[in-house]
């Protein structure tokens, strides 16, 4: 895997992005996210019962349906609106749910509001003006309406989830059903009936165990990830794309040039009149034909809103008219006679079917794509929000954040679309159930994009109402059909909905319980520096870094550590870790580094912001990063008055462009031999800060030097003594601290409490390590265990 892109070197290639970076990511668009859009028509009018087409007027007016929601959906509300709702280049539910908690202070995530330097980003980014909307305050001060948004964005992620395990099982199963449908076709001129009998239970079997197969690969690839996938996709999608558009042109030509006056919304409104019971459900199937709009806004970060707009506006947006104007020209025709007759095979020149089956085949694959990078994008915003269980991250692309790949998330999801191919193995059945994901995910959009609209792009509480109005009616009208078939396979997706959102829900509590419970049971730091010596407290050689989800104060497991073993070591490194609500922290804004006490305790407090994209803690180099900030705060700090005076909680950004001569820059060097110079015994002007970090070989190591800009100042005595005892310690070895929870319940809770607990521990227990505790030597890592009573 290549390594992530730096923040920084993101933004700027997101400024200078050129037309040809757009076109060259618009054609890997083609084989990651329109892939789902593309093959949609290989179901759309397939799912319909062919008892529902009465006359050719039928074919009329689910076309008309057809071409006005691709149109007012997928292009008015997606292509044009929602792209523009982007947080910094990320897409999807959580992207708006993040510009929300910046710019209406609905945010629920665990940060120490004490700490001002700690929200940066959301206290800049909401003081847009002097004068605050009446929305913004009445949301900003009714707690319930930050739960309802919070419960609103993890429902909108469990759809998209439970579409990433429903979209391979239709899309693959389709081209299936038309290799069977192609195989029937086959005449066997001598054969016995025995023979003749296996055959056609060959046949009839084929479609499942295919569809598995294919299933199967397209999950294995998953590893290369998004960029690797797309170029790999793209090719297969746009000979796709070009093979229904001919086949599309030749049936208008060939059966019914006058398909296109199905355009008018008369046709609509004749539909509708005579509507029934059983012609409405089939609008569940008409709905399929956006399936993989909500993928457009969802997969933004794996590419751009150029390239996203450019590809659906110029090739998929014309071509799926074109395709679907054919389809029903085709079945315009044949409606009474063909059997199968709105499948689309059967609309294809009996010559090129076998053709068609074999590309169906390979784009029913890509088809799926779209989902599956959406379930990654989004799994990753929750996870850096707090609001799913720890899982192994891995970015796939040197070039765009955005492109992940979760491997314990891509198994689970491949488990799921086979058993939901083998368990279902009815295409009418599954379609029922992606219908129902498609609109309510695009009805969570709609009512987050509202209040983007009103509290964000700060637009009048009318044009907001309008957007939920026009496009929450629409979406509505797609809702009760897909209620009417709850029944039949609409009710799995629920099921995998309520698992999705329970795990999040229960994830998010226990988290948020934590650290209530470590906030109120802290310590002040005058119990460490102050009343520590006279209870006989030693200091030890060596840094001792203690992980804590607190930015002011001593953890509880801390003081619960001393108080049983009165000792920690010579220099101590509180580190916290906070999650923003914005996709990534640049560098020089990344570490906050103050002090615990005065400089005699040598007691640190370190904080490391990092966004929703950002991968901090799976660096091995971490650890010197962290000492490094530390050294740089310790040789900037006498150029700051303001800072040798100011109590705990007041924190120098470390990391920014020196413009003071006196401020020390940090080196980073190769590796080195031992021998190195002493700082306390160098009286030149470059007194250098010498990180030894021991290896395998004891004499050789890797340092990290602090020079001095020439012409500056002599440094201070006693910064100098600073930073040669941070060496020392460094020298002496480095201890780790981690606090190891254990939640219990109170034994009058309710049920619904004890219930949410008891899934978090089992998730804590069961998930992947803590990111900080995967590199960290096991005869380095001190764990200290404390009941949390909850």
């Amino acid at each position: 895997m290549d390594p992530p892109l730096s923040p920084t070197a993101f933004s700027d290639g997101l400024k200078k992005e050129t037309w040809r970076h757009s076109l060259i990511l618009s054609f890997q668009t083609l084989g990651v996210v329109y892939g789902r859009l593309s093959t949609a028509p290989l179901y759309v009018f397939g799912t319909i019962q062919t008892t529902d087409f009465k006359s050719n007027e039928t074919a009329y007016e689910y076309f008309s349906f057809i071409f006005w929601t691709l149109t007012v959906v997928s292009l008015l509300k997606y292509a044009f609106i929602v792209l523009r709702a982007d947080d910094n280049g990320e897409g999807g539910v959580f992207a708006l749910y993040s510009l929300l908690c910046r710019h209406a202070k609905v945010g629920l995530l665990p940060n120490d509001r004490s700490t001002k330097e700690v929200m940066q980003h959301e206290e800049v980014s909401t003081l847009r003006g002097k004068v605050e909307s009446r929305a913004r305050k009445a949301i900003r001060n009714h707690r319930s309406s930050h739960y309802l948004m919070l419960f609103t964005a993890l429902f909108g992620a469990c759809m998209i989830i439970g579409d990433a395990v429903i979209t391979p099982s239709i899309s693959v199963l389709s081209a299936s059903s038309g290799l069977q449908r192609s195989l029937s076709n086959i005449k066997y001129t001598s054969s016995t009936d025995a023979e003749q009998t296996i055959s056609d239970d060959l046949k009839k079997y084929v479609p499942v165990p295919s569809a598995c197969v294919i299933t199967v690969g397209l999950f294995i690839l998953q590893y290369y990830g998004t960029h690797k996938i797309g170029f790999m996709f793209a090719p297969i999608v746009t000979i796709w794309l070009l093979f229904i558009s001919g086949v599309g042109i030749y049936n208008v030509f060939r059966w019914d040039p006058k398909i296109f006056s199905a355009i008018s919304p008369a046709y609509m409104y004749r539909f509708v009149r005579k509507i029934n019971k059983a012609s409405w459900k089939s609008l569940n199937s008409i709905l399929l034909c956006i399936a993989g709009s909500e993928t457009m806004f969802t997969d933004l970060g794996h590419f751009s809103k150029r390239s996203i707009k450019i590809t659906f506006v110029c090739l998929i947006y014309p071509v799926l008219v074109l395709c679907y104007a054919g389809q029903a020209a085709f079945i315009s025709k044949h409606w009474n006679g063909t059997e199968n007759f709105n499948h689309l095979s059967e609309s294809v020149p009996k010559h090129l079917r076998h053709v068609f089956i074999l590309v169906s085949l390979l784009a029913s694959a890509v088809g799926s794509q779209a989902t599956i990078t959406a379930s990654f994008s989004i799994i990753n915003q929750c996870l850096a929000l707090g609001c799913f269980p720890r899982v192994k991250v891995i970015h796939t692309s040197d070039k765009r954040l955005g492109q992940v790949y979760i491997p314990d998330v891509n198994w689970l999801l491949m488990a799921l679309s086979l058993s939901v191919t083998i368990g279902f193995h009815d295409i009418t059945r599954i379609a029922n159930a992606a219908g129902m994901a498609i609109v309510f995910g695009m009805i969570v959009t709609t009512c987050m994009m509202s209040l983007v609209i009103a509290l964000y792009w700060e637009k009048s509480l009318f044009v907001s109402g309008c957007f939920l109005m026009f496009f929450g009616f629409v979406e509505a009208v797609y809702v009760s059909a897909c209620m009417l078939s709850f029944h039949k396979g609409a009710w799995y997706l629920f099921v995998i909905s309520a698992v999705s959102f329970t795990i999040m829900l229960a994830w998010h509590y226990g988290t948020m319980k934590k650290y209530e419970f470590d906030f109120e049971n802290k310590v002040s730091t005058e119990w460490l520096t102050d009343y520590s010596p006279g209870l006989g407290v030693s200091r030890v050689p060596g840094i001792g870094l203690i992980y804590t989800d607190m930015v002011t104060g001593i953890p509880a497991f801390f003081s619960h550590f001393i108080t049983n073993l009165p000792a920690f070591h010579q220099v101590l490194i509180f580190v916290s870790f906070k999650p923003q609500p914005v996709p990534c922290v640049p560098p020089r804004e990344r570490y906050l580094v103050g002090r615990v006490g005065t400089e005699d305790y040598r007691i640190y407090r370190c904080i490391v912001r990092y966004g929703y994209c950002d991968q901090i803690r799976d660096t091995d180099d971490f650890e010197e990063q962290i000492i490094s900030s530390i050294g740089e705060f310790i040789s900037l700090e006498e150029s700051d008055c303001e800072s040798l005076t100011s109590p705990e909680g007041r924190m120098m950004i470390v990391g920014k462009p020196l413009v003071d001569r006196n401020a020390l820059i940090p080196m980073h060097d190769t590796t080195s031999f031992a021998g190195s110079t002493n700082i306390a015994n160098n009286e030149t002007l470059a007194s250098p800060l010498e990180d030894l970090i021991e290896r395998k070989t004891p004499v050789r190591r890797k340092k990290v030097r602090f020079l001095m800009p020439e012409g500056s100042p002599r440094m201070r005595v006693s910064v100098r003594e600073e930073l040669q005892e941070l060496i020392d310690a460094r020298e002496s070895g480095t201890a780790y601290f981690l606090g190891q929870s254990h939640l219990t319940v109170r034994n009058d809770s309710n049920f619904l409490k004890k219930f949410l607990i008891m899934a978090y521990v089992f998730l804590d227990k069961n998930c992947r390590e803590p990111p900080v505790a995967l590199n960290i030597p096991h005869a380095a890592l001190v764990e200290v265990g404390m009941v949390y009573i909850i």
